[in-house]
């Protein structure tokens, strides 16, 4: 299975959380590829500046220490965003919905505003 973490389960992973199963931890961990989005380092950047997010290193290096695969900010990626209907307000969550679906991944979250879209979902 091809997943991408949301913003949320990869911190979550990254702190070996336990609001991730054994079973979902498995998942993940054999998941060829499993993807982060720059829309989560952005994301995440944006809520380290505010104080609400503290990680002890370059958000870069938390992704290529879980051994997942950064995934891109396309032009495409970014039109897709732009032509889904409301169901989500979050840009950065609509961007990983554009992700998903033209990279054929399964979105990994457990955000129910996601289930409008209509896209694979692992839900925790």
């Amino acid at each position: 299975m091809r997943l991408l973490l949301d913003t949320r389960v990869f911190l979550w992973w990254r702190e070996d959380s336990r609001r991730l199963t054994p079973e979902l931890r498995r998942a993940i961990g054999r998941a060829a590829p499993c993807c982060v989005s720059a829309a989560s380092a952005w994301e995440v950047a944006l809520k380290m500046r505010a104080g609400k997010v503290r990680l002890p290193g370059p958000f870069a290096d938390a992704v290529t220490e879980s051994r997942m695969e950064p995934l891109a900010i396309s032009l495409a990626h970014a039109a897709a965003a732009a032509e889904l209907p409301d169901y989500h307000a979050d840009p950065f969550d609509r961007l990983l919905v554009a992700q998903a679906r033209l990279e054929g991944l399964t979105l990994v979250t457990h955000d129910r505003r996601f289930e409008p879209y209509r896209i694979p979902v692992l839900w925790i």
